[in-house]
């Protein structure tokens, strides 16, 4: 079983499948459906069509040179047969597209990071170009609103009202000389002094009891 390549997109042509058109100097063009033929008579340029793959390889989108397209390439040299070379030939061709499809991967990849660090360095020239548009214009500079923020933590740090900073949280409680100046108490229940007196008849009934 062949499998032919179009001439036009570069896609695969099944057997059964496709167009074949023969020119008038027998030269043979092979085309995976009815919208690469159009195309082919309206002579319209491979690279110019997004949907194709020269237009892919043209734009930098795929791999152009790699070593594993060497093996593609068909050798018109008439080889012996030999069970062997046959078994090792189908095996070298699943390693070579696992190789070639590695590479490929890792190609996609690395334009899409730079397409990234494209797209990361356009937002911040257009904040830095329209960042009039978003600051109020009563608002201080960047660098003097630092200066206020830094020296306003001075100040608290000096009047002990900066209890722990870590990283930009900073935990703010009641000042911290304050409560060193303050004697240490313990909250102890208050003392309760209970006095008992007694009524004037039972003075006398005590009396009475003491003389009999």
């Amino acid at each position: 079983m062949r499998l032919e390549t179009c001439y036009y997109c570069s896609s695969t042509v099944w057997p059964g499948h496709g167009i074949q058109f023969v020119r008038n100097d027998c030269k043979i063009f092979k085309f995976c459906r009815s919208r690469c033929h159009r195309a082919f008579k309206k002579k319209w340029n491979p690279r110019k069509s997004r949907w194709t793959k020269a237009h892919r390889k043209f734009t930098g989108k795929d791999l152009t040179t790699d070593t594993t397209f060497e093996f593609e390439k068909r050798r018109h040299e008439p080889v012996k047969y030999d069970r062997e070379l046959w078994q090792n030939t189908v095996k070298a061709m699943g390693r070579i597209e696992e190789i070639r499809t590695k590479r490929e991967r890792h190609h996609i990849m690395k334009r899409l990071r730079q397409g990234t660090l494209d797209r990361k360095a356009a937002d911040l020239r257009e904040v830095r170009d329209y960042i009039h548009l978003v600051r109020a214009p009563n608002a201080t500079k960047p660098m003097e609103e630092i200066e206020m923020v830094q020296t306003a933590m001075q100040r608290r740090e000096e009047n002990g009202e900066l209890l722990t900073k870590i990283g930009t949280t900073v935990s703010t409680t009641k000042k911290l000389t304050a409560l060193r100046r303050r004697p240490l108490t313990i909250n102890r229940p208050p003392k309760i002094s209970v006095v008992i007196e007694t009524s004037d008849y039972e003075q006398a009934a005590a009396n009475d009891d003491d003389m009999e």
